[in-house]
C-alpha cells in the first residue's frame, strides 16, 4: 500500500527542487493569476522554518515590511512556485528559527555563512612554455 501511495507522489513532485536550508535569504516567484493574465510575484525574506517530506514538504519565509513581519508557508513542490532564488547563505545553529519574531532590528540579522572554495590546482592550465629561437649565421 505505502508504495503505491509513494508512486502517486511521485508525478507531482518537482524533479530539481531547490537547495536551500533554514537561515537562507530566498526571493520565491509566486505565479499570480489576474483575470485571464498571470504574472510572476517576487515574496523575499529569511527561512524560518522547513518541515515534513515528499509532496508534502513546505518552508516558511518571514520578512519585514513597514515595521510589520509578514510570514508565508509555501509548498516546496507546488506548481504555483516558478523558481526559489537563494540571495545569500545564513550561518545558523537552530532547524527552527522562530525566535526571529520577538527580534527588531539588527537583532533580527542573521550571520552571513561565508563559502570558500578550494583552489583545485589540476585544473590550472600550465604557463605556456617559451619557443626555442635558433640563431642562424649570416
Amino acid at each position: 500500500m505505502n508504495n503505491i501511495i509513494k508512486a502517486i507522489e511521485a508525478e507531482y513532485m518537482k524533479k530539481e527542487p531547490p537547495q536551500f536550508d533554514v537561515g537562507d535569504t530566498v526571493k520565491v516567484f509566486v505565479k499570480v493569476v489576474e483575470g485571464n493574465r498571470e504574472r510572476l510575484q517576487a515574496f523575499e525574506g529569511a527561512v524560518i522554518a522547513k518541515r515534513s517530506g515528499g509532496v508534502r514538504e513546505t518552508f516558511t519565509v518571514r520578512r519585514v515590511s513597514f515595521g510589520v513581519g509578514i510570514e508565508r508557508i509555501f509548498p516546496l513542490h507546488s506548481p504555483r512556485i516558478d523558481r526559489v532564488e537563494i540571495v545569500r547563505k545564513g550561518r545558523v545553529r537552530r532547524a527552527k528559527l522562530y525566535y526571529l519574531r520577538n527580534l527588531s532590528g539588527k537583532a533580527a540579522k542573521i550571520a552571513e555563512k561565508i563559502v570558500v572554495k578550494p583552489k583545485d590546482e589540476a585544473k590550472k592550465k600550465p604557463a605556456p612554455k617559451a619557443k626555442k629561437v635558433e640563431a642562424t649565421k649570416e
